[in-house]
């Protein structure tokens, strides 16, 4: 089921203290923010939070100053970043993050995290005024990662695409996240959930595996 697999991490995360969770559903386009909202508040009245949709403030970043918590879902990243660039949220949410508000994402929640939307799969059916978003950590995310070749893909895979973007930002490192799995940041200290390895794209090195529990200090 939806957002099943992590949403006792989400509550291990977020506590017994946070009520009430401020949504982003921006990323969300074949479907409403309210069906959204309705579909994640399903999920988390399992683990006893509130879902408080941005979408609904008049004043939305009034409501990120106010957040005990802020969870952004995934669906299209670029979209979810033109619309949060529209209405101010990207300075408000990562100085709110910065100050120790929880923040939870799932893959274009994910990618927003990052210093860049650069490393998302999605496609850009909208422009943004940038690609730099909250930069809560310093690496780049891949979601969803695949080591997949399709027998009859002509096209490049995923790995030879993060190699490109490697090629282009030396500086970067990139984490191919796979699916079940997430990173845990508290403090200065990260953890790898999950029980698949992430993959590690570095320029200059060949591609390697960690396994959860695993050093990722090197991240930080």
């Amino acid at each position: 089921p939806y957002l099943d697999y992590p949403k006792n991490n989400i509550k291990e995360f977020l506590g017994t203290k946070i009520k009430k969770t401020l949504f982003i559903p921006f990323a969300a386009v074949t479907f409403s923010f309210d069906e959204y909202a309705r579909k994640v508040q399903e999920r988390f009245d399992e683990i006893g939070y509130i879902v408080d949709s941005i979408h609904r403030h008049s004043d939305p970043v009034k409501a990120v100053q106010e957040a005990e918590a802020i969870v952004v879902g995934g669906g299209n990243t670029f979209q979810l970043t033109k619309m949060m660039q529209e209405q101010g949220l990207i300075e408000a949410v990562r100085n709110k993050v910065l100050s120790g508000t929880p923040y939870v994402g799932w893959s274009a929640g994910s990618n927003v995290a990052c210093p860049t939307i650069r490393t998302t799969n999605d496609m850009p059916i909208v422009e943004p005024k940038s690609f730099n978003v909250f930069n809560l950590v310093k690496f780049q995310i891949n979601p969803h990662y695949l080591d997949a070749n399709p027998d009859g893909h002509a096209g490049e895979t995923r790995e030879q695409r993060i190699e490109e973007f490697i090629e282009a930002n030396k500086n970067v490192i990139v984490v191919g996240l796979r699916e079940g799995c997430m990173f845990l940041v508290e403090g200065n200290t990260i953890q790898l959930i999950g029980k698949k390895p992430a993959r590690i794209f570095k320029y200059g090195q060949a591609a390697y595996e960690i396994e959860p529990g695993g050093d990722f200090s090197f991240l930080m």
